[in-house]
């Protein structure tokens, strides 16, 4: 282990150095020298501590004249780690050498880069695109005695700062005098002085973070002048941080549309859209797809393509190599700067996160979940301040959502992102930094062949393989890859096979064609395997080898057709997701798995009974997710009162999330759940059976339930009322058997503090009235609307009520009513929403049908 503390103040000065924007050749290869030889230690650390848990995996007289025996022949092995060991020390021995030759010790400054943003701040009007909604909107906002523009630095200096700011400002004579040798607070009391009793407009560019604005704002005082203060970022948090007033307001930037986008592009090469040549409309339209509508990309691209003879082959190389031209190009210059600039604030963590993305396919939706397992299992993230590895790796996905190096995608009810997508441009900015410094190497995805890499393959990723691929990945070492991950791959068969990869962390085959026809034999010998994914529909057979990883953390068999575990998969004691295809037979001794923190997807009715009376025992589950099949079986009320059992073990420990899929019978026990887990946050159900009201269970003790989907017979004002009671509810959904008892659903002004969203489905004949005061908080609904009971009421539903609301869908149930009734409720919705403040988006099912 001496080896490992003997690296870690190297580790501490890559890392430094790897801040640099643009560190030189001997900073670069002794940064590589360290990266291989930290994977090298680690690889023989592990093979070293495998060594000894095989020797003491037995006991007994037998058992001692077998281990005598695998002594004898590993003495071998044993010598051949001690080599290495001895190798790693003189290795180490030079990496240090070449710091003090290299005279790394010593403080490095980084090149002096021209800020790439100050010709966008003197561009011509008239050749700027898609600005004039965004103009219009922000000068709404002003109109102003004084004015000033400022930007601030990545690493700002705030005296500097706020003198610019003074300079800019009119000021009496005399004002300036001494102002070089102002401190900071000095600096801040004299703007203050100046601003005292005007009007003024503060533009304050760029800010990086949040300490850096808290001190500047220092200086702009409160005197009910109206005066205004924007503040531009490109980190999310931080402009929430910078907005605490009630009139404080955010404005994001959206991405171009595609129309300006395509005119912005082919006005820079050709003057004007219509020049552009047929023959390169198809080409254009794939490399604009790459820029994403991000305004700086079209700009730097289409600079370049303006160089480059009009001839379609040329413009498809520039496509297929943006990657390597953003690093090389100059007139790409300006936009690889920036991008590196964000990527560059980011702490070495979360850039090792970053770059690990460069393993998904371009265009891949990247489950936050998936993700947030794959680095745990990299060895990328470690404890912090409190946090559990896992809480500390969602901080870092959101930091990278925050930060805009991602994009967020499926926003859940708690405004989290379910998963994210990468910008083209970031994507193949990364790939280029993960390739050169040989992080990962990437078979496919736009590539004609294997990638050259430097040193051993580390990290593998085989997206869209070809047979000249898998005939090369034969012939290299792959005894180092730390991690395998492979997409529509459809020549998997010809692969190398697993035994080849004996260093394998990771394991990712998900949506990948053909694995049944792919050699899992060995598997068993992936001794280090801690994240594996046979996500599969041709898979029904599990390798017997899986038993045998023993250090296994994750195990995802969805989208399998896998119906049964073998039941030697109980000794994976250190397994923390078990996520299998639905209606899975699970074997008994899984109560003996106590680091189960997820279970999805088994079938309760078609295990044994023993298996779901264990699940009591598993005090760190988190997550449950069961299916039930009550269909032609006779016992499945033995199994209903065994989970019941188990549920209230449960409810003493740490369950935050509860789904259940039922076909047949009924889910009534539950109103006898004692005690309720007052972690819960997510209670789903997906069934055939329905609540004749408001489960007994569902209290407002329950304080952090936040989820709710539930199946009811009918919704009784009790009831409604009941659920307006849970105080930390912010999705409900609700699916109803039966029409109401006068066919309406008034939603009183009070209840529901916290509530986001509210959608009521089902074979249901309502309609749906919101009260003064009703569901404050609430942005997003889909509810019914009938019509013969709504014109009653003059199809009022109360939407001016809804003072948060963004978005509306709203289902006419028209019953007999004529098409012209009908029409005329479409009619009044819309007038409705019109006259809301926040012009909230209206969608009405069956409008066309009118």
């Amino acid at each position: 282990m001496s080896l490992k503390c003997e690296l870690s103040s190297m580790h501490a000065a890559a890392d430094k150095y790897a801040m640099l924007e643009d560190p030189d050749v001997q900073v670069k290869q002794w940064m590589s020298m360290v990266r291989e030889l930290a994977y090298d230690i680690e690889d023989c650390i592990d093979k070293f501590i495998h060594r000894l848990d095989d020797d003491g995996r037995h006991s007994g007289f037998k058992e001692f004249f077998l281990k005598t025996t695998r002594q004898l022949k590993a003495l071998g092995a044993r010598r051949g780690i001690a080599d290495q060991i001895d190798e790693l020390k003189v290795r180490i021995k030079q990496v240090k050498e070449l710091k003090h030759s290299y005279k790394l010790d010593e403080d490095t400054c980084s090149t002096l880069v021209v800020d790439p943003r100050l010709c966008a701040l003197f561009a011509d009007q008239a050749h700027l695109v898609g600005i004039d909604g965004p103009r219009d909107d922000l000068a709404k906002w002003m109109n102003f005695d004084c004015r000033a523009f400022v930007s601030v630095s990545q690493k700002p200096n705030i005296k500097k700062t706020i003198s610019d700011l003074i300079w800019k400002m009119p000021y009496p004579d005399g004002f300036t005098k001494d102002i070089d040798i102002w401190d900071v607070m000095t600096s801040i009391e004299k703007l203050r002085e100046l601003l005292q009793d005007r009007r003024y407009l503060v533009i304050t560019d760029d800010i990086w973070c949040a300490q850096a604005w808290d001190t500047i704002k220092c200086a702009f005082p409160k005197n009910n002048c109206y005066s205004r203060i924007i503040v531009t970022t490109r980190n999310i948090d931080v402009a929430r941080s910078c907005c605490i007033g009630g009139d404080d307001r955010v404005y994001e930037m959206k991405a171009l549309s595609d129309l300006h986008s395509n005119i912005l592009f082919l006005r820079r090469i050709f003057g004007s859209e219509q020049n552009c040549p047929d023959i390169l409309k198809d080409v254009s339209n794939k490399i604009l797809g790459k820029c994403g509508g991000l305004p700086l990309a079209i700009i730097s691209i289409s600079g370049l393509l303006a160089t480059r003879p009009t001839v379609k082959e040329e413009w498809e190389k520039i496509k297929r190599s943006i990657g390597s031209a953003l690093e090389n190009n100059q007139s790409l210059k300006g936009m690889s700067t920036i991008l590196n600039l964000s990527y560059n604030d980011l702490s070495p963590s979360i850039k090792t996160c970053l770059l690990y993305l460069s393993v998904f396919p371009e265009d891949c939706v990247i489950g936050r979940e998936r993700l947030v397992r794959r680095w745990i299992a990299e060895g990328f993230i470690c404890e912090e301040r409190g946090l559990s590895r896992q809480e500390v790796a969602e901080n870092y996905f959101y930091e990278l959502i925050n930060k805009s190096m991602v994009q967020p995608v499926s926003i859940g009810h708690d405004g989290k992102a379910d998963a994210c997508r990468i910008h083209d441009m970031m994507l193949e900015l990364i790939i280029s930094k993960a390739t050169k410094d040989n992080f990962v190497t990437v078979v496919g995805g736009g590539q004609t062949r294997l990638v050259n890499h430097n040193g051993f393959i580390r990290r593998l990723s085989i997206q869209h393989n070809e047979k000249e691929n898998a005939y090369a990945l034969v012939k290299e070492d792959l005894s180092h890859v730390r991690s395998l991950t492979v997409t529509s791959s459809y020549y998997i068969r010809h692969l190398p096979g697993l035994i080849e990869f004996e260093a394998l962390r990771v394991l990712d085959f998900e949506d990948c064609e053909g694995l049944e026809e792919y050699d899992l034999y060995n598997m068993g010998k992936l001794f280090k395997l801690k994240y594996l994914s046979l996500c599969c529909t041709g898979l029904s057979k599990l390798p017997s080898g899986i038993v045998m990883l023993c250090d296994l953390e994750t195990l995802d068999l969805r989208n399998t057709c896998v119906q049964e575990l073998p039941s030697g998969i109980v000794r994976l004691i250190k397994l923390q997701h078990l996520l299998v295809a639905v209606g899975t037979k699970l074997p008994n001794g899984i109560g003996d798995m106590r680091n189960l923190q997820i279970i999805s997807g088994f079938n309760i009715t078609r295990s044994p009974f023993f298996v779901v009376e264990e699940l009591g025992n598993l005090e760190n589950l988190s997550g449950l997710d069961i299916y039930f099949d009550c269909e032609g079986l006779e016992e499945y009320k033995k199994h209903e009162t065994m989970l019941h059992s188990s549920l209230c073990k449960l409810g003493n420990h740490k369950l935050v999330s509860l789904r259940i899929t039922r076909y047949g019978g009924s889910l009534g026990f539950l109103d006898s759940w004692s005690p309720l887990p007052f972690s819960l946050q997510i209670f789903y159900m997906s069934s055939d059976y329905y609540f004749k009201n408001v489960p007994r269970w569902i209290v407002p003790t329950l304080t952090s339930l936040a989820y709710l989907d539930i199946n009811l017979t009918e919704l009784t004002e009790e009831g409604l009322v009941t659920l307006g009671e849970l105080p930390a509810l912010l999705c409900l959904e609700l699916w109803l058997n039966t029409g109401q008892q006068n066919g309406l659903i008034t939603v009183q002004g009070t209840g529901f503090p916290n509530l986001k969203e509210l959608g009521i489905s089902g074979a249901v004949e309502a309609y749906v009235t919101f009260m003064k005061g009703a569901m404050p908080k609430l942005e997003k609904i889909g509810v019914p609307c009938l019509v013969p009971v709504a014109k009653t009421y003059g199809f009022y539903i109360g939407l001016e009520n809804l003072t948060c609301l963004k978005q509306a869908t709203i289902m006419l149930v028209k019953d007999k009513s004529t098409p012209s009734k009908n029409k005329a409720g479409a009619t009044a919705i819309r007038k409705e929403a019109a006259i809301h403040l926040n012009h909230p988006t209206v969608y009405i099912l069956g409008e066309s049908d009118c």
